[in-house]
């Protein structure tokens, strides 16, 4: 008598795509000074990565470093920073494990700002993304007293610093990355939004504004906006009461003036109608996708932190809002790991399996913070008093296909929220283990003394008895009074509890990124973070070293890979079941819905970009970023194809044969040519869109 068990399909059979393997070599592979491989495959790469984790963890690194290399390879995956530079000393010593930044304050003295450029560019040669606040800058035209004359205002000194941006070359090959942000209630605010409708300017910056409730309610009662700078002291004489108007300002300098409650008086430099300015937000992010939309009030509402920082800006993808001198670790776990019998008649997800990866992968990026490698003191200080980290997730598109579920259909929505749900509750149980292991974030071991601030902002602090000037421990502000960990509390109230009474680990600890190149190489082109897939077949501009343009290499979704290696080989597109879902098909209102139903569980920020076909109409358009203030998220982002203004990292077929790009010759002839069509130019063979973008943008043969 003999018995047999029917081997359980899981997605983890599906082969490695060669272009995935590619962009390892290219972006994730150690090599030495001369280009040789030290890792000699991914599971060489697996194995650096744990070995330099698990060292942290002392005379028990070899306890973990089985577990942490397990985890490795059921679906954590660090960000890139750590994936290229852990355990590299050796080759690279001078780099950094950590993908988020954002610069100090940058105050409106020429001093300020070009020490904040020596600052970026030595952040930037770690290998770290920087964001930074312009609007602490006064307006073009404003008067400054030292010189006696007009200042040109923040775009002429972001010029500057996209210009170094460009010049510094980011550690392991990768171009920096920044993030401008800037306050919808400058003077200078129009001049923000357009300033990359001039070719090839801030190409080095990610846009996005400061989006106030105070603006958006003007929006909606369609009523004035002033646009207003603080008030020098020198000028106070020129000034009537009622060109004044007072508002919270990230700076407090001397020569400022403030009312009882710290806000500064800001002169009135213009009016305008807040529908006005509104509709130009939005024109502009619909034909050029900036810029972005960061609801800063919320932003610092659910802070975890909100006792002890403000928050004005966000790393380069804008899941990361960030204090002063912030830095974060980032991590994500590829859900397409975890499903088993994927296109099956019961495909289901292995939630056991998920919550052990989870645990594991937290104590892994805490210990980043043991060997962060950020150049900077300020930098070092503050992610070692905090320990935020950001981890999140990748795969979800391709996840909810191979369960045989619509994106965006209300079964993803409860699916995304279950997700983000068990990865928070499972991290905050770590955060409490690991505080009676090795000890809670140090700021949370502070005493903070109570302000009025605080008590209009919680005002359950006075009904628990407490009053201007007493003094209470950063673990019970972070634990009982943030928001965020309020909601953890109406589902664990005992974890939550015994955190404010022995602290956690660190003061946030998820984040969703965009993930682009770890899902094309690591994950076997899973979806992009909480994106579907772009397409199940598409083009992906690369920067490849030694090129002169972008490379363009074709991929094809993980969950085409997957249908391929499970269901039928030889499988198109146009074979494809309707709950293969692509990004052009999920409806904006979609798209905010399923990001709403992560932002509950997240204590950071998302990175979710709202895809819309060419040919959306703007009148449909108009209001989404209206959507999302209403479904408390934290910020959002759009893109449309728009050749005439980029072409985008994602690019369909369709759109490439679609557009015609049209060449100058130097004898004053044009040649008209297709986005697909390969053309020799400067003994090199181009894509024809990505050699219009290089030539347009003035970055060819530079990168």
């Amino acid at each position: 008598m003999s018995t047999s068990t029917k081997a359980v399909k899981t997605s983890n059979e599906v082969p490695l795509q060669v272009p995935s393997r590619d962009i390892w070599d290219a972006k994730y592979r150690l090599k030495d000074r001369h280009g040789r491989a030290v890792d000699k495959d991914v599971t060489e790469t697996w194995d650096r990565v744990a070995r330099a984790l698990a060292v942290v963890e002392g005379d028990q690194a070899d306890v973990w470093l089985p577990k942490f290399r397990w985890a490795l390879e059921n679906g954590a995956i660090p960000a890139g920073r750590i994936m290229s530079n852990a355990g590299a000393e050796d080759y690279k010593p001078a780099v950094s494990l950590i993908n988020c930044t954002v610069s100090r304050t940058i105050r409106d003295s020429m001093h300020d700002i070009l020490d904040s450029v020596v600052d970026a560019g030595m952040t930037l040669k770690a290998g770290c993304g920087i964001g930074y606040e312009f609007s602490t800058l006064r307006h073009k035209g404003a008067f400054v007293f030292g010189a006696g004359a007009g200042t040109n205002g923040p775009l002429a000194f972001m010029d500057i610093y996209d210009k170094m941006c460009f010049t510094v070359a980011s550690a392991g090959g990768r171009r920096g990355a920044q993030m401008g942000t800037f306050d919808v209630g400058h003077p200078d605010v129009r001049q923000f939004i357009e300033a990359k409708r001039e070719a090839g300017r801030l190409r080095q910056f990610n846009l996005s504004l400061l989006i106030t409730d105070e603006f958006i309610e003007a929006v909606k009662q369609d009523t004035d906006w002033p646009l207003a700078f603080p008030l020098h002291s020198g000028e106070k004489e020129d000034v009537k009461p009622e060109d004044l108007i007072y508002r919270d300002w990230p700076v407090v300098e001397d020569a400022y003036t403030t009312d009882d409650e710290g806000r500064v008086a800001c002169r009135i430099v213009e009016v305008i109608k807040a529908r006005e300015l509104w509709d130009t937000i939005m024109k502009s992010t619909y034909d050029f996708a900036e810029p972005g939309f960061i609801l800063i009030d919320q932003v610092n509402r659910m802070n975890n932190n909100w006792f002890c920082e403000e928050v004005r800006a966000t790393n380069p993808c804008g899941e990361q809002p960030l204090p002063p001198e912030g830095a974060c670790l980032l991590g994500s776990v590829n859900l397409t790991r975890f499903v088993i019998d994927p296109f099956g008649k019961k495909p289901r997800f292995d939630w056991d399996r998920y919550r052990k990866v989870v645990a594991i992968f937290t104590r892994m990026l805490d210990n980043v913070v043991e060997i962060s490698g950020l150049p900077l003191e300020g930098q070092r200080k503050e992610i070692e008093a905090k320990r935020r980290h950001g981890m999140g997730f990748l795969g979800l598109g391709s996840t909810l296909t191979m369960l045989k579920i619509p994106y965006g259909s209300a079964e993803s929505l409860a699916f995304t929220e279950e997700v983000s749900r068990n990865l928070a509750l499972e991290g905050w149980k770590q955060a409490l283990e690991l505080s009676r292991e090795k000890g809670m974030a140090p700021i949370l071991a502070e005493d903070f003394e109570i302000t009025p601030k605080m008590l209009r902002e919680r005002p359950e602090l006075a009904k628990d008895g407490y009053e201007v000037g007493d003094k209470v421990p950063g673990r019970i502000l972070h634990a009982r009074y943030s928001r965020y960990m309020q909601k953890i509390a109406e589902l664990e109230p005992e974890l939550v509890a015994a955190l404010s009474e022995h602290g956690a680990r660190f003061t946030h600890h998820s984040s969703i990124a965009p993930t682009g190149t770890i899902s094309l190489s690591l994950g076997n082109n899973a979806s992009n973070g909480i994106e579907p897939s772009f397409s199940h077949r598409y083009f992906r501009n690369v920067i490849q070293s030694g090129k002169k343009t972008k490379e363009q290499v074709e991929v094809c979704s993980f969950e085409l890979a997957a249908y391929r290696h499970f269901i039928a080989a030889d499988a198109v597109e146009s074979d494809l079941p309707d709950y293969f879902i692509t990004a052009d098909a999920v409806t904006p209102k979609q798209h905010v819905a399923v990001q709403a139903a992560a932002q509950a569980w997240v204590d950071s920020a998302i990175s979710k970009t709202v895809n819309v076909p060419t040919d959306f109409p703007f009148e449909q358009f108009q209001d989404l970023y209206l959507d999302a203030y209403e479904s408390k998220l934290k910020g959002c982002t759009t893109f449309r194809f728009n050749p005439e203004a980029f072409q985008g990292v994602l690019v369909r077929e369709d759109d490439l044969k679609n557009t015609t790009y049209v060449f100058e010759l130097e004898n004053g002839e044009t040649v008209e040519l297709a986005g697909d069509e390969k053309v020799v130019y400067d003994g090199e063979e181009h894509n024809a869109a990505n050699l219009y973008d290089a030539l347009k943008e003035g970055t060819y043969g530079k990168w």
